[in-house]
């Protein structure tokens, strides 16, 4: 069977998919997987095919430093975020006429249900953060964690998945194209819901246990989780660092915001702590002092376990990657999902409260991860976190939907 993965958006959204394409590779499945050029070494160093999706998502929704003034305004964020979706809309055609016999689509990605459609082939929906209206948690569009309550949640996450977004017009544009009859993007959606479509959702459920009002199509399937190189190895300068000391904290906004090592440092220095600090100096790896150093891409897998505790943007991977580990969390959500994991971090035990990255001080982070590196109750209740991931397998359910599917897939 040959699966077409569709992933536009930044590394964390692809980095997941990469790794369970290569799961599935070795269970026998063909997988190409398209996603921004930027991901070209991700995707093809995982085992899979590589397809390509025009542009780079990361400049257009990396945040300011804490306290400077953001670039532009909201229409041209929309603007260029249409455009960007466009593209994308455009390369999943062209990945889909390079072959494909079902295709498993992200959440910004619904105008592959009417390429898949156009194809006669199915399309499965391959999440990473419920999008589901639920009154379990409110809509991640709105960028708080914050609960309107059963009632409100449900109804103004069914509000916001029928409101307009950015891939509706390339849905629209695309039916067209593909000579399919006029279905807006909201309706589609609703549609497959009605029909209890199947979404697998790259999410633990000991993180997030499944809502009881979603429908028997959605999956919560557990984490997917990166492929690392067998060949890969430590930078030396890390090595020793990591050695020469008690166990640092792990500080980094992955594609969300600027970093600014001295804003870091203040902080890390107010809470005794030493550092690895993940984009600094443009992600090049070197020492920030006695009790720092810079570093660019690290697996998680292998660097998480050997900090005392994490502090990130809260991310779904990034979120994932550290719960794994065991060590405690700090969030500092920026937007779209990240408050809802930073919150069911601090629901878990698992760090302190999160601090929304607009209110974000050395002050505030410094105190943070003071507590999350002293108070025990935060690393207890990580380990009890992780004993719980480890019982997981994210993949089975993948290969038990796509397995399931109708006879009629070439």
């Amino acid at each position: 069977m040959r699966v077409l993965m569709v992933a536009p958006g930044t590394r964390g959204d692809v980095a997941p998919m990469a790794g369970l394409g290569s799961r599935l590779q070795g269970l026998g499945f063909e997988v190409a997987i398209a996603a921004n050029p930027a991901y070209a070494p991700l995707v093809v160093n995982s085992g899979c095919e590589f397809r390509p999706l025009a542009g780079d998502l990361t400049e257009l929704i990396k945040q300011p430093a804490p306290g400077a003034k953001a670039s532009g305004g909201l229409l041209t964020f929309w603007r260029k975020l249409g455009e960007y979706m466009e593209s994308a809309a455009t390369g999943t055609l062209a990945a889909a006429e390079a072959g494909a016999d079902v295709i498993l689509a992200n959440s910004v990605a619904p105008y592959a249900y009417d390429i898949a459609e156009a194809f006669g082939i199915p399309a499965l929906g391959a999440h990473l953060q419920p999008t589901e209206p639920s009154a379990a948690y409110p809509p991640v569009i709105m960028n708080s964690a914050r609960s309107l309550g059963a009632w409100g949640n449900k109804i103004i996450g069914e509000r916001a998945a029928a409101g307009p977004a950015p891939y509706d017009a390339p849905s629209a544009r695309l039916r067209k194209e593909l000579g399919l009859g006029k279905l807006s993007r909201a309706a589609g959606e609703r549609a497959r819901r009605k029909a209890g479509a199947a979404i697998l959702h790259g999410i633990s459920p000991t993180v997030l246990p499944r809502p009881a009002d979603w429908h028997p199509g959605l999956v919560m399937a557990g984490y997917w989780w990166p492929a690392v190189s067998p060949d890969w190895q430590p930078p030396a300068d890390l090595v020793d660092f990591l050695a020469d000391g008690p166990a640092p904290v792990f500080v980094g906004f992955g594609s969300s915001a600027h970093i600014d090592p001295g804003f870091i440092l203040e902080a890390t220095r107010r809470a005794g702590v030493r550092a690895v600090v993940q984009g600094a100096n443009g992600g090049v790896g070197g020492i920030l002092g006695d009790d720092a150093i810079s570093v660019g891409g690290i697996p998680h897998e292998w660097l998480f376990p050997r900090v005392a505790a994490v502090v990130h943007h809260a991310g779904a991977g990034t979120t994932a990657a550290g719960l794994r580990a065991g060590v405690p969390t700090v969030g500092v959500p920026v937007y779209t999902d990240q408050p809802l994991w930073a919150s069911r971090v601090a629901s878990l035990g698992a760090g302190p409260a999160p601090i929304p990255y607009k209110k974000l001080s050395p002050e505030s982070l410094g105190d943070a991860i003071k507590a999350a590196v002293t108070r025990g109750s935060y690393a207890a209740h990580a380990q009890h976190v992780a004993a719980g991931i480890a019982r997981e397998d994210g993949t089975v359910p993948v290969v038990a939907a796509l397995r399931n599917l109708p006879t009629t897939v070439q």
